[in-house]
């Protein structure tokens, strides 16, 4: 079993910067890729990014391309979510995952067998 810890949420003000870090209490073997999910009240847990063990690659939902930045330390088994530019509709409970992904999907919760308890971030305009 693997235990995913997040932390750095927290208040900020809109156009400003948070960083969210994710530890896994040990390598996720036979997982290809960590992700953020991310769920306001009342709606659907959503994709923000993905990074890819092997490649490195990464994926990144329309809605914060160019202002979010995953990246991973493969010696501290972390990923981390840098968010620059916030803006309120930002405001979400954030859940590190991880799991293995079939093809590009990797906004699909099904294939995330690993998560985190969550960190909440609130966006005030």
């Amino acid at each position: 079993q693997v235990q995913l810890v997040e932390s750095g949420g927290g208040s900020v003000q809109a156009g400003g910067s948070l960083r969210l870090s994710c530890t896994a209490s040990r390598y996720p073997y036979g997982r290809n890729s960590m992700g953020w999910f991310r769920q306001a009240p009342g709606k659907e847990r959503e994709g923000v990014a993905v990074v890819y063990f092997g490649s490195g690659g990464t994926r990144y939902a329309d809605s914060v391309k160019g202002r979010f930045t995953i990246s991973r330390d493969n010696a501290e088994n972390a990923v981390y979510l840098q968010m620059n530019s916030v803006k309120p509709e930002d405001t979400a409970m954030y859940y590190c995952a991880a799991g293995f992904v079939a093809g590009d999907r990797w906004m699909e919760t099904r294939y995330y067998d690993y998560w985190g308890q969550g960190t909440q971030v609130t966006v005030s305009s």
